[in-house]
């Protein structure tokens, strides 16, 4: 049984000519300057019209790749009992383990198996009038079975935020804006994520669900997929496969750059497909995110040429979106983990009470 697709609409290409593959974009072409370059012009028609490419060029040695894949598979290698040690439940940060089936997409089970990680930072101390979402900041879990874990995440935090970082500023110059115009909105103390993810092989016949159609809620989300196939983005033409690339980043729009510049660019419906039986899937996505300090998603004044082009965010009364940084991702959080939820966030409605009712009074964009 297929993922079933979400009812709102995927974005609408400039050009009505099917999509066959994902482009590809070299970061090293887009320099580290202010100067807008042809090249600028194809990533932001690129971001547009679909979303979603592969980003080569981005520096990170092939061997750091090759090392974090491999302790990601020591891992989810372990005994249940190892892995259950750091369950995401057991905290209020949204950090820890989940096993299959224990994070939600769009009220239905993902197949799938993985740790979420964050910026190591402490909790922020809480009193009665401490909005919920400051527990989205706090420390990781660390399994005690695999002490080598720890530094080669954190690395990979640092590493892959600087990669992030870059490819925001050539987007901000395709745009013609400066490249420091959301330095403020991605500050210090970070508020970037990351998972380590394994999708284990599903019998014909059953939910193929590895993760539901949806969209992420960052600025940018940079992907890498070992050699098994799954990814699909959603086009006018239907859902196109995304093949793995070796040491390439899948990377997509997240809608918090969809507020940022009015549905001038826009996030993109996507999800995984379970592998066959006795086939394994594992991957490493990192969430570019905004600062919980800067508390609103700025909106830039981008140039009329541009600006007429822009169709505002996309309305979907199944995901609200506001343009509050803390409100909107700890919306998205409670939505996928129901158990941290329900211990840590019993004050806020869950899912099944309709989820544009769950922040009335929070300015909507």
């Amino acid at each position: 049984m297929s993922a079933t697709a979400p009812t709102f609409h995927p974005v609408s290409p400039s050009s009505h000519a099917p999509v066959n593959a994902l482009p590809v974009i070299n970061l090293a072409e887009l320099g580290d300057g202010v100067q807008h370059t042809p090249a600028h012009a194809r990533l932001a028609r690129i971001a547009r019209d679909i979303g979603f490419f592969y980003l080569e060029g981005h520096g990170i040695e092939s061997a750091q790749i090759a090392q974090l894949e491999d302790i990601s598979r020591q891992f989810f290698a372990l005994p249940a009992e190892a892995k259950q040690g750091i369950a995401i439940h057991q905290t209020r940060h949204f950090r820890g383990y989940t096993g299959v089936g224990g994070e939600i997409t769009r009220l239905q089970p993902d197949l799938r198996e993985q740790i979420d990680f964050g910026e190591e930072l402490p909790a922020v101390e809480t009193g009665p009038d401490t909005p919920s979402w400051w527990g989205l900041q706090g420390p990781n879990q660390w399994p005690d079975a695999l002490p080598a874990l720890q530094p080669q995440i954190l690395s990979w935090l640092e590493h892959t935020r600087d990669v992030a970082q870059r490819l925001l500023q050539a987007f901000l110059v395709a745009l013609e804006q400066p490249a420091t115009a959301l330095n403020r909105l991605v500050a210090p103390p970070h508020n970037h994520r990351m998972k380590i993810i394994h999708y284990p092989g599903q019998a014909q016949g059953q939910s193929d669900q590895g993760v539901g159609a949806h969209k992420d809620g960052g600025l940018l989300t940079l992907l890498l997929q070992d050699e098994v196939g799954g990814l699909q983005v959603q086009t006018p033409q239907g859902w196109l496969d995304v093949p793995p690339r070796k040491n390439a980043f899948v990377v997509n729009i997240g809608e918090m750059l969809e507020l940022a510049t009015n549905g001038y660019l826009r996030a993109n419906v996507h999800r995984v497909l379970s592998p066959r039986p006795g086939v394994s899937r594992y991957s490493i996505a990192y969430f570019f995110s905004p600062s919980l300090h800067a508390q609103e998603v700025p909106l830039l004044d981008l140039p009329p040429h541009l600006a007429q082009q822009a169709r505002g965010p996309e309305s979907d009364p199944h995901n609200p979106l506001f343009t509050h940084i803390g409100t909107n991702a700890l919306k998205g959080r409670i939505r996928s983990h129901l158990d941290v939820a329900q211990r840590f966030y019993t004050d806020i409605p869950q899912p099944s009470e309709r989820v544009q009712g769950l922040y009335a009074g929070v300015r909507k964009p």
